[in-house]
């Protein structure tokens, strides 16, 4: 006879398989998901995100951006969108701006100035639930703007979405490098790949070369730089649509980023 002990925790081990069959259903007409990681806030990252799936899709890709980063989620201000996902029947159908369709935490939020003071499993929950809900269609990529650090938020996302790579960001500054060493040694012990560091905010103010001398050290490609320019004060809209400079810039990333993930697939067997 079964102890309800143990029917709890069949039923636990039911709800976990139904969920990673609900993900995988959603996700399978995606070509390519790509996470885009720091070990710290304040690098950028969420910029990176947005920008590199804005010049995914003016390549002609089919381009969608999920925003995980559930505490403070802010993918909807950079990309100025105001439409909301429609849900119905149990399905999310995400609004799109500039070619890419986007689901934020945002969305769900009555005021976007309220902080959203969720314990661990409410993320996960939150987490899981866009993961099975969102009806993505057929997209060449996701990006994945992922909460920074190597705590319970991004953890549930490495578990629970099977993700091609990722993308780390990181900063000229010294701690910043150590942070994103402490991410990159997380992603290697879940054994997902890292496509290669990112370096922001590059330029007279903060320096330069600190992501390439992290790269080389980690054995990891690296994937360009990303200057600190004025252009981005202009709020209308992503930079990479707006500058040249920039644009040249992210055009480089995605170079690195095909050719990165071009040589996992190689290597597998």
């Amino acid at each position: 006879m079964t102890t309800p002990q143990e029917k709890a925790k069949l039923d636990a081990i039911k709800k976990t398989w139904q969920q990673k069959r609900q993900v995988t259903q959603r996700l399978e007409s995606i070509k390519t998901k790509v996470a885009v990681y720091s070990g710290k806030g304040g690098v950028g990252k969420t910029t990176v995100a947005v920008n590199l799936a804005v010049a995914l899709a003016t390549e002609g890709k089919r381009v969608g951006l999920l925003d995980v980063d559930i505490d403070c989620p802010n993918v909807t201000r950079v990309m100025g969108i105001t439409d909301k996902p429609v849900y119905k029947d149990g399905e999310i159908t995400p609004p799109e701006r500039f070619g890419v369709k986007v689901v934020s935490m945002a969305f769900f939020q009555e005021n976007e100035d309220e902080a959203i003071i969720w314990r661990g499993p409410m993320i996960h929950n939150a987490i899981n639930q866009f993961l099975q809900m969102t009806a993505w269609g057929d997209l060449d990529y996701l990006v994945v703007d992922l909460p920074p650090g190597t705590s319970d938020a991004p953890l549930t996302v490495m578990q629970a979405l099977p993700l091609d790579g990722f993308v780390v960001v990181t900063t000229p500054q010294q701690l910043a490098n150590l942070d994103a060493k402490r991410c990159v040694n997380m992603i290697r012990k879940l054994k997902v790949n890292v496509l290669g560091v990112v370096e922001n905010y590059t330029g007279e103010m903060f320096g330069q070369g600190a992501g390439a001398e992290l790269a080389l050290e980690l054995d990891l490609p690296f994937l360009g730089s990303i200057a600190l320019r004025p252009d981005y004060r202009d709020n209308s809209k992503p930079t990479v649509l707006a500058s040249p400079e920039v644009t040249g810039e992210y055009e480089g990333i995605i170079e690195g980023l095909k050719a990165s993930l071009k040589s996992f697939d190689k290597a597998t067997p």
